[in-house]
C-alpha cells in the first residue's frame, strides 16, 4: 500500500506540472495556419513501448469530450483531462486512450479543429508527466497526426482505417502501432458477425500493410457496441478467439457499455464495474491481450489474478 502510495504521488506531481504547462498554453491564442503543431510543450518522456506478455495490457480511457456516455464532461478542460490520466497512471494503467470525439450510438460529430484542441493540450500533459504509451482514439488523419506531434504513440481507429484514406498513411509514416476495429453502418442480424469482422479486418490489415504498417505493429479490436445487435455483441466476446487467427494482438473495449446494463439490468453506466470485469476476464480468457476500460485499478487486479490462475506470471510492470 505505501508503495502504491507513493507512485501515486509522485505520478500526481508530474502530472500536474505537466496539466499547468498544458493548461498555460490551451490559453494562448493559437495560430489557425499550425493548429495544435506550434506548441512548446512541456519536455516530453520517451514512450515506453508494449509490452504484451504475462497478462492483458490494461488501456485506461480518458474522455475529453462532453458527450461521450459514461463520462462525457467530466474531464473536458485539460486541468481535468491530465489529472485523470494521472490517476489513471497510478492506478496501474499500461496504456492511456486519448478520445476527443465521442462514439456513442447518436453522436455529435466534430471538426478535426475541435478534436485537435480538446485532445492536444492533454496528450502533452500526459506526455510529460508519464512515459507510458498513449494512444490517440480517433477516425481522423489530421487529428491523428497532430496528436503524435503532440506525444501519443499509437493510432486507435474505430473505422479500421476504411473511413478516413490518409489514416493508414499517417501510421505508416510515423511508423506507430495501430488499433483496426471492426464497424458497420446499420446492424444485420442475418449476418455471421464473426466472419464479418474477420472479412472487414483482413482488408483494414491490408491497407495497412500497403501503407507501411508492420504487420507486427497492428492491433485488432472486434468493435463490441458497433454496427451490432445486442446478441451480436455478446458472441464477439464469447467468440473472440476467433479473431487469433488474423494473427494480430486483440484489443476488447466492452467496459460500461449497453451489453453490460443488458445483462445486468444496470442503466447506468457508471455502475456496470462488475458486470465489465466479468466480460474482461472471459475476454482474457479467449485471447484478449489488451483491455480497453474505464475503472484501471479494479480491472488490474482482476488481469493479475487472471494471470495467476492461469499459471502466466507476472509481467515486469507488475514486478
Amino acid at each position: 500500500m505505501t508503495r502504491l502510495f507513493d507512485k501515486y504521488l509522485y505520478a500526481l506531481g508530474r502530472g500536474v506540472r505537466g496539466a499547468k504547462q498544458a493548461l498555460d498554453q490551451a490559453s494562448r491564442p493559437a495560430d489557425p495556419a499550425a493548429g495544435a503543431r506550434d506548441v512548446t510543450p512541456a519536455t516530453p518522456l520517451p514512450r515506453r513501448g508494449l509490452a504484451l506478455g504475462a497478462r492483458p495490457l490494461v488501456m485506461g480511457i480518458v474522455n475529453v469530450t462532453p458527450d461521450s456516455f459514461s463520462d462525457g464532461g467530466a474531464y473536458l478542460d485539460p486541468i481535468s483531462g491530465v489529472a485523470h490520466g494521472v490517476r489513471l497512471v497510478a492506478e496501474g494503467a499500461d496504456i492511456l486512450d486519448i478520445g476527443g470525439e465521442s462514439t456513442r450510438p447518436g453522436y455529435a460529430p466534430v471538426d478535426a479543429e475541435t478534436e485537435i484542441a480538446r485532445v492536444a493540450p492533454v496528450i502533452r500533459g500526459l506526455a510529460a508527466a508519464t512515459d507510458l504509451p498513449i494512444s490517440i482514439d480517433t477516425m481522423k488523419a489530421r487529428v491523428a497526426a497532430a496528436s503524435l506531434d503532440a506525444g501519443a504513440s499509437i493510432v486507435n481507429d474505430i473505422w479500421g482505417l476504411q473511413r478516413d484514406p490518409d489514416m493508414a498513411r499517417v501510421a505508416g509514416e510515423r511508423g506507430v502501432p495501430v488499433v483496426i476495429m471492426h464497424n458497420r453502418e446499420s446492424e444485420d442480424a442475418s449476418i455471421d458477425i464473426i466472419q464479418d469482422a474477420l472479412d472487414f479486418l483482413k482488408r483494414s490489415i491490408d491497407i495497412a500493410l500497403a501503407a507501411g504498417v508492420a504487420f507486427e505493429r497492428v492491433i485488432v479490436d472486434p468493435g463490441v457496441g458497433f454496427g451490432k445487435t445486442p446478441e451480436q455483441n455478446l458472441v464477439m466476446v464469447r467468440d473472440l478467439a476467433r479473431l487469433r487467427e488474423l494473427g494480430c494482438p486483440v484489443l476488447l473495449g466492452v467496459s460500461r457499455k449497453r451489453i453490460i446494463g443488458a445483462a445486468t439490468g444496470r442503466a447506468v453506466a457508471r455502475e456496470r464495474m462488475a458486470g465489465s470485469l466479468a466480460a474482461a476476464v472471459i475476454g482474457a480468457m479467449a485471447g484478449a491481450d489488451i483491455v480497453r476500460v474505464h475503472d484501471v485499478a479494479e480491472h488490474v487486479d482482476a488481469m493479475k489474478v487472471y494471470a495467476a490462475i492461469m499459471n502466466r506470471g507476472q509481467s515486469e510492470r507488475d514486478k
